[in-house]
């Protein structure tokens, strides 16, 4: 205010200093920090230019515990910007990739299946995995197997049960799971003609559903309770 007061209504400095309260010292202080300034930005620029991946962060802590600098950090970002250095390093592109196709919709029962395993554990720490099989046609749940270890010969043995009374799909889809590719179940699927179908997700929305239901009244404790349960 004084400054505006000195240059635009020609008041003397001392005037212009008693009326704002301000010492004539502090009016004619002028800040030398031009040499320092210099410094600073020579610095920065040499250490983007010998490393080229190296930001504000790693170019402040390099001159503060390296060099053993003391200036204030914000004064040595405001010159890197002041450099245009923080515009230097562009982000990194997102690769483009192509989206999955959509899952064929069945138009009847018995022509596509899925399968997936879901785990959890229980109260005393041992983990169980249940496997979900259902039709795609209705999202009819057609079994659940529950046990602490369900191998392919397990998995081979629940589709046959599944069968006996539903009648064999024509196409299964799974994930890439062990029990999946292993080749008791590529043998299983070639002898009753059914197709496998590898994809990345197949039963999320079943299998949370499933889960929910089993632990919305309290922590199973044991492999009994979880078979009463399913």
């Amino acid at each position: 205010m004084a400054l505006i007061a000195v240059t635009t209504r020609a008041v003397s400095i001392a005037l212009a200093c008693r009326t704002f309260d301000i010492s004539e010292t502090c009016y004619r202080y002028e800040r030398l920090l031009s040499d320092e300034n210099a410094e600073i930005a020579d610095w920065l620029e040499r250490l983007t230019t010998n490393r080229k991946t190296w930001g504000f962060g790693l170019c402040f802590l390099y001159l503060r515990n390296v060099k053993g600098f003391e200036w204030n950090h914000k004064r040595v970002y405001r010159i890197y910007c002041e450099l245009e250095l923080n515009l230097r390093i562009r982000p990194r592109k997102r690769l483009q990739r192509p989206k999955p196709d959509a899952l064929a919709v069945p138009e009847a029962l018995n022509q596509t299946w899925s399968m997936d395993f879901m785990q959890d554990q229980l109260a005393d720490g041992r983990k169980f995995r249940t496997l979900n099989v259902l039709d795609d046609f209705n999202r009819e749940g057609l079994g659940i197997e529950v046990d602490f270890s369900l191998p392919a010969v397990r998995v081979v043995r629940s589709l046959n049960r599944i069968i006996e009374w539903r009648g064999a799909p024509k196409v299964i889809r799974v994930d890439n799971g062990p029990e999946y590719i292993s080749g008791l179940l590529m043998r299983w699927a070639e002898q009753r003609g059914i197709s496998i179908a590898y994809i990345q997700l197949v039963l999320s929305r079943f299998s949370s559903g499933l889960f929910r239901a089993m632990f919305a009244m309290k922590e199973i404790e044991n492999g009994k309770e979880i078979h009463r349960r399913v």
